[in-house]
């Protein structure tokens, strides 16, 4: 076990102390090795005491998986968190991110930030001397897309080869999906109805980071997008923020519901993956979601998993 940690460190220094704003800040080897660390910590067969270290969360939108697996991986990591809400703090009365970014980081080690926009996240990472942390933005989802892919690999072994085919709106789930997947050699399908695709330039930067013989493929068609796919992912129509267009959303999005009709056309062994909460009825059937097929709350529960372990490396645990 020593000489093995010794080669997950190497592996995972570089990112030690770093910000963790998209999937891109990191590479298939440090993926990878962020798995093995992830594996070691939910069987019971490494401990890491960061030694009271202090986590932030700075949360502008409802969280239920993403808010309690920080503090309870932050807690098992000997570490505590500080919830920042908005609404009692001065940064509900405007006080600049400049200003709280730089006091924040006099009082915590690191801040998680789950937020609308990608570009207040940035700014945070700008003024910080500590590691930022993507809880969410509505571009990207990436700790979402580092549980995904540890349970896909704990599913089958192997993530090289793989297809997933991702069914809904293009939105920030399916593009930490692309760009995460297409490094680890997933070969990633996106369909979603004509002009909800996901983004052309992060549809070209994931097929920039490609290795392995990864495709990033996009379908319009449910039933081509579903075929030989050994994983079925999907996401509600309407993310939070889009709530004035779920009427609208709700009626163009009727096709694509995975149920039975559209797992059937898959591989025999699919599983099926929704990063939650879910509207059972809408975008998966109630059948779909307690089959057998159904690894949802396996997933569910790797986000505490793989944020243990990249707590654990960017506040220099290892």
């Amino acid at each position: 076990m020593a000489s093995a940690s010794l080669g997950l460190a190497s592996k995972l220094s570089p990112f030690s102390k770093t910000n963790f704003l998209s999937s891109a800040d990191l590479n298939s080897n440090q993926i990878l090795s962020l798995f093995e660390l992830a594996k070691q910590l939910k069987g019971g067969n490494r401990r890491i005491d960061l030694g009271n270290r202090v986590l932030g969360l700075i949360f502008k939108k409802a969280s239920t998986r993403t808010r309690v697996s920080f503090q309870v991986a932050m807690a098992r990591l000997g570490g505590q968190t500080v919830d920042l809400n908005p609404q009692v703090t001065q940064l509900g009365r405007g006080e600049p991110i400049k200003d709280t970014a730089r006091v924040l980081s006099r009082y915590c080690d690191a801040l998680a930030i789950r937020t609308f926009s990608q570009q207040e996240l940035e700014e945070y990472a700008m003024w910080s001397d500590i590691p930022v942390i993507n809880a969410l933005t509505d571009h990207e989802h990436p700790c979402q897309a580092l549980a995904d892919y540890l349970t896909i690999q704990e599913k089958f072994g192997t993530l090289k080869g793989i297809n997933l085919s991702y069914i809904g709106d293009g939105n920030n789930v399916a593009n930490s999906l692309m760009i995460c997947g297409a490094m680890l050699g997933v070969n990633v399908r996106v369909c979603s109805p004509k002009g909800f695709e996901a983004a052309s330039d992060v549809i070209e930067k994931a097929r920039s980071l490609s290795e392995f013989g990864s495709n990033i493929s996009i379908f319009n068609d449910p039933l081509k997008a579903i075929k030989g796919s050994q994983v079925i992912y999907t996401d509600v129509w309407a993310s939070m923020g889009q709530e004035e267009e779920y009427n609208k959303r709700k009626e163009i999005f009727e096709q694509y519901k995975v149920d039975q009709k559209l797992i059937d056309l898959a591989d025999k062994d699919v599983i099926i993956l929704h990063c939650l909460p879910a509207h059972r009825g809408e975008e998966i059937t109630e059948e779909a979601i307690e089959s057998k097929n159904s690894y949802v709350f396996e997933q569910a529960e790797n986000r505490l998993h793989v944020q243990q372990a990249l707590l654990a490396v960017q506040l220099g645990g290892l």
